[in-house]
């Protein structure tokens, strides 16, 4: 039985088999036998996840734009369908021509989130192909990563050939099309990976060797051939404007968890919160203008039929264009009766006209942000609101009818206090109380939601020590007894999950030998709390003998070597030291739009913001 024959017996077993079927609109159809190069986009989570993510449209788009490569998708399978694949001896295969993973020349997977380490073995398991990079053999093909988790790329440095740090449009086209010309000259992967070792943006894990002081901080990367470099220089696109953009991206068979059309604006962000690893990879600030952004809209909603339309940026109104392209999407999307979506709008007069008008009598939950408690603490991590301008804002929105608040919160933030928890707990009384005052009446709740704080490398905050699994419960179970307002609810992240996001955050390639344990005990899919397993991750740490406190509540040396200082993300070290500094003298600094903050991203490129170039 073929594997499209054994599929189709799956299919009919399975909750959702257009996860796994392919052929929806707009996918690319190629002849396998007429391109060069075969190259599979994996995400490490299910199709509902890896759908909503528009870097995979963009990459998938552009990869396809080339004659020669073909780019094809793959995505981990749910539970039941993985063990009807583990029983019927199906391997992982790609949805565009149902092949096997493992013939591809590339399996690429992307890094959005630590927890999905462990479905990267999974799929690598299913697919028949070695864990280790070190086992396997020149019929495997090479598996590359990129995304955020890639700017540290150490605990996953046994098992990937090939990282891509930074803007994957350059440097993902560059590396297909270097091996294109490799294979056509017989060329060796190994050779291959030396030759390639020294372009920007790409990092071979396997061509540094790694020594440790006796106190097990690292001591020195050494390269083992000269064209490796000293550092890995992250690919810096210096202009989006004209970057190739999908206008006629696939469209889901089932719904996604962001099933819409979606533009970027912007790429970086100019606010400098302390604790935003985004924030500081992603300068400096690349807008596309309002005709641009307009254009890719309006052509996307054509080719899609989707209902709704979101602008992607990490803080939407911050684009230089913001009010005029509110207006013109607000126009051509009500006569398209399209709904808009704008999140991450900073909440001033013109942000709430713009939420008045395309929501207007369905009005649903209003979001901010405060991140801290106090306006100590929000000096600490330079989040640059004050409580003044949340209250005014609440006023507002309550005057013109909203009845829901979000309020995002972090706790175990550095030099945190229980006074700081009292001030979460006080800012959603003041809310309720100002809805009370105000005599809206009706039905009015205020959400808190609370993340625990996870220390992130290339951010002024990646010395300090994170707090235990023990003091985040504490301080849960605080804010849960102060909490108890008529009228708010409250809740939180697993205390758990969020110790192991930080091992692996600022973890060394060390931790390969935890990754293979917690994947022997059956670890996966571990950002779903449904499949998160505790004991399971407890006996991988007790087998592996992996001391979690030396990744997650050692306060850091300035002087010590990180394990992701083989990366340049382009912002310098002496800045980010300079903001840790600050961060403990309560000193803002201000956002970069009204002078430069010198975070050292002018030795790449030039920074242009509210209009100035800075020198």
């Amino acid at each position: 039985m073929n594997l499209q024959s054994k599929l189709n017996h799956l299919l009919k077993q399975v909750e959702k088999p257009a996860r796994y079927i392919g052929n929806e609109n707009h996918i690319v159809r190629k002849d396998p036998q007429q391109v060069k190069v075969r190259f599979a986009f994996a995400f490490p989570d299910l199709y509902e996840i890896g759908m909503s993510y528009m870097g995979l449209q963009i990459l998938y788009h552009i990869l396809n734009e080339r004659e020669e490569i073909y780019c094809e998708r793959v995505f981990a399978p749910a539970p039941d369908m993985e063990q009807l694949m583990r029983a019927e001896d199906v391997p992982l295969f790609t949805l565009e021509t149902k092949t096997p993973a493992r013939e591809m020349d590339f399996l690429g997977f992307t890094l959005q989130y630590e927890m999905s380490f462990t479905s990267i073995l999974d799929m690598l398991e299913l697919a028949g192909i070695p864990l280790l990079a070190a086992e396997r053999t020149p019929e495997d093909p090479l598996i590359v990563a990129g995304g955020p988790c890639a700017y540290n790329p150490e605990p996953l440095a046994d098992f990937i050939d090939i990282f891509l740090i930074g803007d994957g449009e350059e440097s993902l086209p560059k590396l297909t099309e270097k091996y294109k010309q490799a294979k056509a000259r017989g060329m060796s992967k190994t050779a291959f990976l030396e030759e390639i070792a020294g372009d920007t943006g790409v990092y071979i894990p396997s061509l540094y060797e790694v020594s440790y002081h006796t106190d097990g901080t690292v001591k020195a990367y050494i390269p083992l051939t000269d064209k490796t470099p000293a550092k890995v220089q992250r690919c810096l696109i210096d202009d989006i404007e004209t970057v190739d953009f999908p206008t006629e991206p696939i469209v889901p068979l089932i719904e996604t968890v962001h099933d819409r059309a979606v533009v970027e604006t912007f790429r970086g962000c100019t606010r400098g919160c302390r604790f935003c690893q985004a924030g500081m990879i992603y300068r400096p600030v690349r807008e596309r203008s309002k005709e641009t952004i307009t254009d890719l809209a309006m052509r996307q909603l054509e080719s899609t039929g989707h209902e709704e339309l979101s602008l992607l940026s990490l803080s939407t109104s911050d684009h230089s264009q913001f009010e005029e392209l509110a207006v013109e999407l607000m126009r051509q999307c009500k006569a398209q009766n399209v709904s808009l979506s704008l999140p991450s709008l900073r909440l001033d007069s013109f942000s709430f006209r713009v939420l008045e008008e395309i929501q207007g009598y369905r009005k649903s939950g209003l979001t901010f942000a405060p991140e801290a408690g106090t306006q100590r603490l929000r000096d600490v991590i330079n989040k640059g609101i004050t409580e003044k301008d949340i209250y005014e804002a609440v006023e507002q929105a309550i005057e013109l009818g909203w009845k829901h608040i979000k309020l995002y919160f972090m706790i175990g933030l550095p030099t945190e206090t229980d006074e700081d928890l009292d001030g979460i707990a006080e800012i959603a009384k003041n809310i309720v109380q100002i809805h009370r005052n105000s005599g809206k009446g009706g039905r009015f709740t205020v959400s808190v939601s609370v993340s625990n704080f996870v220390p992130k490398a290339h951010t002024p905050f990646q010395w300090v020590s994170q707090n235990t699994t023990e003091e985040f419960n504490r301080k849960h179970n605080y804010l849960t007894a102060r909490l108890k307002i008529k009228g708010v609810n409250f809740n939180y992240h697993d205390d758990t999950v969020s110790t192991y996001e930080a091992v692996f955050a600022r973890g060394d390639r060390r931790l390969s030998r935890l990754l293979l344990e917690a994947h022997r005990q059956g670890c996966k899919l571990d950002g779903w709390s449904e499949h998160f397993d505790p004991e399971k991750w407890k006996k991988a740490v007790e087998i592996s003998g992996t001391d979690i406190a030396f990744y997650t509540t050692r306060q850091r040396s300035f002087e010590e070597t990180l394990p992701w200082d083989i990366v340049d993300a382009s912002i310098s070290k002496d800045f980010l030291r300079k903001e840790a500094d600050k961060s403990l003298a309560e000193i803002t600094t201000k956002d970069c739009r009204w002078g430069c903050a010198g975070c050292g991203i002018n030795r790449r490129t030039k920074c242009k913001q509210g209009g100035i170039y800075h020198a």
